[in-house]
């Protein structure tokens, strides 16, 4: 009976477990101005490896389009 329970005990356990998901499907051998190669995700008139307009892409996303605190009324 006390093998039972250490078995069940055991594949209770290991039923809870979770697996890192830290890394799936994250490629760091590239930096993230040099982009995915696919047109749909590229933003019109932007060149792959062009590290001055990427920053300069982040930085207007964040003071225009995503920024709320700018766009929300006083």
């Amino acid at each position: 009976m006390k093998a039972v329970f250490i078995i069940c005990s055991t594949f209770m356990l290991m039923a809870c477990g979770e697996q890192l998901q830290d890394t799936a499907g994250v490629r760091t051998d590239k930096p993230p101005q040099a982009g995915t190669g696919v047109a749909a995700f590229t933003a019109p008139g932007w060149q792959a490896g062009d590290k001055a307009g990427w920053a300069n892409h982040l930085q207007a996303r964040a003071t225009y389009g995503m920024n709320d605190h700018v766009r929300a009324p006083k």
